[in-house]
């Protein structure tokens, strides 16, 4: 797929021509219409056509002749005004004798209105994609492609595709006036066309190549060209979880979310990727088991390299063709919502590939980005940054965010590194960042974009979740934009994340050191609507997976996770995990291949997910552990001083229901182990973590204690408990 050269007319062609007709022939005509197409000239009318290595033209249905303009390829019939109709067909024969025929795409007027142009020059049309892009359309009966993109330093924009031989001569297109967009409609083009976009540099001549940024299909990698989509042919049928969705307190409801990437979750028996339908079927029939409510994909955008996992995108409208077409993809969140099962996807808006087909330096200028790198460069991860302050790049992404929750019925976004958006010096060192025209660190263009992101998406659909990956600590992430907050529904916990991690990474002989690094997130934990990630990023680089964090032999490496788990589920905060750690799988995620599933055929595995499976189940039916996941009334510490024993214990709450939660940190059982409880009588052992089918010893309570009169810890009531080692547990009142 090569284009063909765009200056091919020898000298001896052109050299009597009009200067406006050699530079429709040399590709570099800022205005094809003023030249191609049908123009009235007092009495008469001429119409001309360039169609290269053509060796007739007619105008069929008139039985009219065209003439060759000296050897060019452009050909021109004159005659009275009125004996061709405004829209008329060409037939000509290609240089194979074959006799082809189309209606003329220069007799069309254009086809955007005034309106969308005025809104996108604004940074406010929130469904460009619907104009720009290439959208099957008819003019007047004839059916064919509307192509439109935006490139304002360009001199010269062109279609070109498997249908004109990639030849940026044939389908110059129209620029409307100061927009910077260009469109052209193309007759008799359909469904499944290969196309790119030709663009000539006004400033400098030079030509670029470039898929088409508002694509929602390409071919699949290494190939690059973008391919006309019928984006209405789905026939949804979701439409109880749509309406549903749109009054429901997701704040305090119970959200468990499963992260999962598409290329490694599972693949075919010779190592292919699978189809979005037959993933979708395996992936619910294994998230609705475990009782995850949501499922988090990895960014399914179109991206070139496997290696990047989907964050450095090419298609910021595309579903990425390793796994099917959009189609295919609406399957999936159709059947995902058919079974109660939301679907949420991770969006990058920070930074965007250099790949010469993509964003970068789109019309030969800076355009995405910005022209200079110590702004507009992530040089770490080699990637370009947008220049959030122009309107038409805040409205590429604001309306790419908007696609896929219009068009895809997706439930939310997880914006990926929010950090690198807000702070100019993000990952930097002195001197190579330009600070912001009040002299601070603080990317005011970016914050802006942010807050009108999570504005417009809240108010078009409600009941969506706009989730940051935020690792700083700027305030107010998740608050309303009223109240000064960026407005974001929830932030990620990293730091909650990392000290876990790190406390539960030592021996638990050192643990008692280490006490506070669990108690200290109380200290912050409703100050954002907190999600609490065991995320890809802590299972990859070196990192080893969640099993091999743990410490000690086999038997304390799989208690170790069982309690992280249980403390997980059951602090205040919605959940994440991803795909694998479900089974404690012991390699490290490898995106290139598939999970070790083999290892659930064996028990300490079955364990890990039969108790996974069972917190999801407590966690979603218990209105203490989610009611107030982001309010201070959830949650109240019966004990969070004993460093000596590395024990917590803590109530969860809701209006009308307690739970207890006891952890021990060392492996050494401990019997006769009193906390205080806020109510009299029995109390059920609604979990153990070291109960047999989890792989553990099962010891434990029986499954029955009674509290006694004794008060302790400034409770009216006490119970004394038999405490696993490297176990917890979770008590609740018998009678609720």
């Amino acid at each position: 797929m090569k284009p063909q050269p765009a200056d091919n007319q020898s000298p001896s062609a052109t050299s009597r021509l009009p200067d406006d007709v050699i530079r429709i022939l040399e590709a570099r005509h800022h205005d094809p219409f003023a030249v191609l197409g049908k123009h009235r000239h007092g009495d008469d009318e001429v119409i001309r056509v360039f169609i290269p290595y053509a060796a007739t033209a007619r105008l069929p249905d008139q039985k009219l002749s065209l003439e060759r303009l000296g050897s060019s390829d452009m050909f021109e019939w004159r005659g009275a005004a009125g004996t061709v109709p405004d829209q008329y067909a060409i037939e000509w024969r290609d240089g194979r004798g074959d006799v082809r025929r189309r209606f003329d795409p220069y007799c069309f007027p254009p086809q955007i209105s005034d309106y969308d142009l005025h809104l996108f020059g604004e940074g406010k049309h929130w469904h460009a994609y619907r104009f720009l892009g290439a959208h099957l359309h008819a003019v007047g009966g004839v059916r064919g492609v509307l192509f439109a993109t935006w490139a304002p330093s360009a001199e010269r924009v062109s279609v070109v595709g498997d249908f004109n031989q990639w030849d940026g001569r044939s389908h110059p297109m129209r620029v409307r006036g100061d927009s910077g967009i260009w469109e052209l409609f193309i007759p008799g083009l359909a469904n499944g066309e290969l196309y790119k976009l030709e663009i000539r540099n006004r400033t400098h001549g030079s030509i670029h190549l470039k898929s088409d940024p508002y694509a929602q299909r390409f071919e699949i990698r290494p190939s690059t060209a973008s391919i006309v989509t019928d984006d209405k042919a789905f026939a949804w049928s979701d439409d109880h979880w749509m309406t549903t969705r749109a009054v429901r307190d997701w704040l305090h409801e119970p959200m468990s979310i499963y992260e999962v990437h598409l290329g490694s979750w599972q693949r075919g028996p010779q190592g292919e990727f699978l189809n979005y339908r037959e993933l979708v079927h395996r992936l619910v029939e294994h998230v609705a088991k475990l009782g995850f409510t949501h499922i988090e994909l990895l960014p399914v955008t179109e991206h070139p390299l496997d290696a990047s996992w989907g964050y450095q995108t090419i298609g910021y409208y595309a579903v990425t063709s390793r796994h099917g077409t959009p189609d295919d993809f609406r399957y999936f969140v159709d059947y995902c919502h058919r079974n109660g099962i939301g679907v949420l996807l991770d969006w990058v808006p920070g930074h965007f590939p250099k790949d010469p087909h993509g964003l970068a330096r789109y019309d030969g200028s800076a355009l995405y980005e910005h022209e200079d790198p110590r702004i507009g460069e992530h040089r770490e991860w080699g990637t370009l940054i947008f220049n959030y302050g122009r309107n038409e790049v805040r409205n590429f992404l604001l309306s790419s965010a908007l696609f896929w929750l219009d068009e895809c019925h997706i439930d939310g976004l997880r914006v990926d590194a929010v950090a690198s958006m807000l702070y100019l010096d993000y990952s930097r060192e002195p001197g190579d960042w330009l600070p912001n025209r009040y002299g601070g660190k603080e990317n005011i263009e970016a914050i802006d974009f942010i807050r009108q992101l999570n504005e417009v998406t809240h108010d078009q659909h409600p009941g969506t979740m706009i989730i940051a990956e935020e690792s700083t600590s700027w305030p107010m992430v998740s608050r309303p934009v009223w109240l000064g907050g960026l407005g974001f529904s929830m932030k990620w916990n990293m730091g909650w994340m990392h000290d876990t991690l790190e406390y539960m990474s030592k021996d638990p002989i050192y643990r008692h050191y280490n006490h506070n690094v669990l108690t200290f997130s109380q200290l912050y934990a409703y100050t954002e609507n907190f999600v609490l990630p065991f995320s890809h990023d802590e299972v990859v680089h070196g990192k080893g997976s969640m099993l091999n964090k743990m410490p000690g032999d086999e038997w304390q490496r799989f208690a170790n996770l069982r309690l992280l788990y249980a403390y997980m589920f059951t602090h205040p905060g919605k959940k994440l995990l991803f795909m694998g750690c479900e089974f404690g799988q012991g390699q490290e995620w490898d995106f290139d291949s598939a999970l070790d599933w083999y290892v659930l055929d064996y028990p300490l595995h079955q364990g890990i997910q039969k108790l996974v499976q069972d917190l999801n189940r407590i966690y979603t039916t218990t209105d203490a552990l989610y009611e107030h996941d982001f309010e201070g009334q959830g949650f109240e510490w019966i004990d969070c001083h004993d460093a000596g024993q590395s024990t917590l214990s803590y109530l969860r709450r809701s209006d009308a229901q307690v739970v207890a939660v006891i952890l021990n940190f060392t492996p050494v059982p401990r019997e006769g182990y009193r906390i205080g409880v806020p109510c009299a009588g029995a109390y059920r052992e609604v979990l153990n973590s070291d109960a047999s089918c989890y792989g553990g010893g099962n010891i434990g309570n029986a499954g029955l204690v009674y509290a006694s009169d004794q008060p302790w810890m400034g409770r009216p009531y006490s119970l004394s408990i038999t405490l696993p080692p490297l176990g917890a547990i979770v008590l609740q009142p018998a009678g609720g």
